[in-house]
């Protein structure tokens, strides 16, 4: 169990990092967007070698579909509302989609990881470097998004640290079920994180790494794809 709270830990710790970088230094906003594809690259090769083919092949079709509907459903509803905050508060609310992304993608992908390590399977190295490479331009991202809005360095960097002890939790409550997960939970999990990952990039993280990168943007986001599909083709 502790060493699920610790590779949880690490895997969440790029959250943090990300926040501290995006507070403490004013980046170039084309030096963002790359990172963004970047990361919008590998959380591609993600979802579809880590998330949605395991899935498939732990469950099948059905349980991963309905978790896809499921994680989509519930990013595009929470996407909203953090719309409604930003309208209300006259735009401090930038950055939460990614915030917001980070959360519903975070806990169950942290949670995979800690089934997989309570069943005996080790840990998965290209999930792992995939969600801590992944997680860092989405906080680099957000945090940058926020600072700009007047956000205070304080509540992002407290905000993120929430999430990422969140995230490194579901690892730990993932070991903690492991035993009595249904192989169509498991599969399931892996879509909900899945779909909610689908709809943040289309929708929030895409878009805003065109917007300060321009095509470069495509370029490092095959990129990202590609480290991150070399790593699961090794692992």
């Amino acid at each position: 169990m502790l060493a699920a709270l610790l590779w949880g830990a690490v895997a969440a710790s790029s959250l943090l990092i990300g926040a501290v970088l995006g507070v403490i230094h004013r980046w170039d906003d084309r030096l963002v967007g790359a990172v963004l594809g970047f990361g919008a690259g590998a959380l591609i090769s993600s979802v579809s070698f880590e998330l949605v083919e395991e899935g498939l092949a732990v469950s099948g079709g059905l349980p991963v579909a309905l978790g896809l509907a499921a994680g989509a459903l519930a990013f595009f509803l929470g996407d909203r509302g953090v719309e409604r905050i930003g309208g209300r508060s006259g735009g401090g609310a930038a950055g939460l989609p990614l915030l917001l992304g980070s959360l519903l993608d975070g806990v169950p992908e942290q949670a995979v990881l800690g089934i997989g390590l309570g069943a005996g399977e080790g840990v998965s190295i290209a999930l792992l470097v995939a969600i801590f490479v992944s997680n860092l331009p989405e906080a680099i991202g957000s945090a940058t998004d926020m600072r700009a809005a007047g956000t205070k360095s304080r509540t992002i960097i407290l905000g993120w640290s929430a999430v990422a002890v969140v995230c490194a939790l579901a690892t730990l409550g993932g070991y903690a079920v492991s035993s009595v997960v249904d192989p169509r939970l498991t599969g399931a999990i892996d879509g909900f994180a899945a779909g909610a990952l689908l709809v943040m990039l289309v929708s929030a993280m895409i878009p805003e790494a065109k917007e300060k990168a321009g095509n470069t943007a495509g370029l490092v986001a095959v990129l990202g794809f590609a480290v991150a599909a070399g790593l699961s083709a090794a692992a």
